[in-house]
């Protein structure tokens, strides 16, 4: 058993929001990444992909999802089951901004729109 202390979560910021990364393969030798995700009001995250399901739920806030073609309205409680290969962005809501718990494959890759390989982010690693 592996216990990961508070203090001992890994932070990563990028333009779109702050990811703390609760476990992963390098934190606690996870095979699934567990990572939340904190995104001031009216911060639109980047168009991009992923080649593994993930599941995001949020805890505070609000977000617009846009997801393979659709448009989805979320917040405090709800959950989106995002799918592998399928196009995604997450808009903030522009008064709240949003808190979101996510938890994704061990070595999930990120992807650009056009299926460029970014790798995989430091949250997940």
């Amino acid at each position: 058993m592996t216990v990961i202390r508070h203090v001992e979560a890994r932070r990563s910021e990028t333009p779109g929001g702050v990811m703390t990364t609760f476990a992963s393969p390098t934190q606690g030798g996870a095979s699934r990444a567990l990572w939340k995700v904190e995104v001031k009001p009216g911060v639109a995250g980047p168009v991009h992909d992923f080649d593994a399901e993930q599941v995001w739920t949020w805890v505070a806030g609000a977000a617009t999802v846009e997801l393979g073609g659709e448009t989805f309205a979320v917040g405090a409680g709800d959950t989106v089951v995002m799918p592998a290969r399928t196009v995604r962005r997450v808009l903030a809501d522009p008064a709240t901004g949003y808190t979101a718990v996510v938890t994704a494959p061990a070595g999930a890759r990120a992807m650009g729109a056009d299926g460029a390989d970014y790798g995989v982010p430091a949250w997940i690693a």
